[in-house]
């Protein structure tokens, strides 16, 4: 329906909530406003599974929970500190057709914590997933954090992109994301291909997409070419409202990885460009970049810890850290040759099947300066099968 059929139950909703300030009251209006979401979704589960319908297909009930705390003591030219903790949550039934479709359907909500409003976001989850043998494609809501993604906050993005490319704290700052996505695992070539929609285009602002991919070629046992890109784009023609912009980059290069002693070991080296265009009607802002980025990394027994070395010139990219990128943050770009480097150590703990705890620490090196950030994350996922 249209932007301005809007129910009267919504209506409603925000004439309570502008004329009630008390916290206490807007909190229980918050509140109710989810649990009419949870309603809204049994009516659809009802809906879509008639009983004589449940022979057929198969129903389950997933929760992901994400707790994140992360902060960081920055005080340099590029990237200012900032303290971040919330939690985000989804509950999704997942009605399987057959053994390779499903479609899952539930509500999210993202609490930051201090907030005065008991959910920052909340938003639905509907998606469609088809398997293959070696595939998967999705459509709608992208997936949650998993509990066997890489440890080590360096490797926490929501796509585990370079930070460079996609800084990690996106997946605290933007932890629901919808799109599409598409998974191959092969013997010698695995990737990962994703479109996130950010905004629609109105008479207020333009579109804004990403999307990447995350691939790998595996050449010997111990030996892979890694191959990663990222792309940000504003535009729209619907509604000329703001500048057309583009920031994309790439990288890639090789991947040594193997067992030293009682450690699994890897060395990354890659090289990256980008082609950053903040407005197509004045080429004169546009920039090219280069850059090196490399990664050593060693893991034993729940511990990791890792040191990363960068030299960058003009590579500047939307949605990726500051810290690795030629602009200040009064918006002056950098001239000459950018240098950054971290050192970080990271512990994790299973705490059971469904959950797991991981803490770390970094120091980091901006220029001449030397800073610190920490970071807490929990993922818990729980199944339920329901028949």
């Amino acid at each position: 329906m249209g932007r301005g059929c809007e129910c009267r139950e919504d209506q409603e909703y925000r004439r309570r909530w502008r004329e009630c300030p008390s916290r206490q009251v807007r909190y229980c209006i918050a509140q109710m406003q989810l649990v009419r979401g949870f309603a809204m979704l049994g009516g659809l589960l009802t809906a879509l599974c008639p009983p004589n319908a449940v022979a057929q297909e198969r129903l389950a009930i997933r929760s992901d929970v994400l707790l994140y705390g992360d902060n960081t003591e920055f005080l340099n030219d590029f990237r200012e500190g900032e303290t971040i903790f919330g939690a985000a949550l989804r509950v999704a039934a997942f009605i399987e057709l057959n053994e390779r479709v499903s479609v899952s359907l539930g509500v999210f909500g993202n609490q930051r914590f201090g907030s005065d409003q008991a959910f920052e976001q909340v938003r639905p989850v509907i998606a469609l997933t088809v398997r293959g043998n070696r595939s998967s494609f999705l459509f709608g809501t992208l997936p949650a954090p998993a509990l066997d993604a890489p440890a080590g906050p360096d490797r926490g993005g929501p796509h585990g992109l370079l930070p460079p490319l996609q800084r990690e704290t996106l997946a605290y700052e933007r932890p629901y994301e919808a799109g599409l996505a598409w998974t191959f695992t092969g013997r010698a070539i695995r990737h990962d291909f994703w479109l996130e929609w950010q905004k629609l285009n109105t008479p207020d602002h333009r579109e804004r997409f990403d999307g990447g991919l995350t691939a790998s070629v595996r050449v010997t046992e111990h030996l892979a070419i890694p191959l990663q890109l990222h792309v940000v784009h504003e535009g729209g023609q619907l509604h000329a409202s703001g500048a057309v912009a583009d920031s994309v980059a790439a990288a890639t290069g090789v991947d040594l990885h193997g067992t030293v002693g009682a450690y699994r070991a890897s060395v990354e080296l890659l090289g990256l460009i980008s082609r950053h265009v903040p407005d197509r009607s004045r080429g004169n802002l546009s920039r090219d970049g280069a850059a090196f980025f490399g990664r050593v990394s060693g893991e034993r027994s729940g511990w990791r810890g890792h040191l990363i070395f960068w030299r960058g010139r003009h590579f500047i990219k939307d949605e990726g850290d500051l810290n690795y990128l030629s602009i200040r943050r009064s918006g002056e770009r950098y001239a000459g040759i950018r240098d950054y480097a971290e050192a970080g150590l990271t512990r994790r703990f299973s705490l059971s099947p469904s959950a797991m705890l991981e803490a770390s620490g970094r120091i980091h090196r901006v220029e001449n300066r030397y800073e610190y950030s920490y970071r807490v994350v929990s993922v818990v996922s729980s199944f339920w099968r329901m028949r």
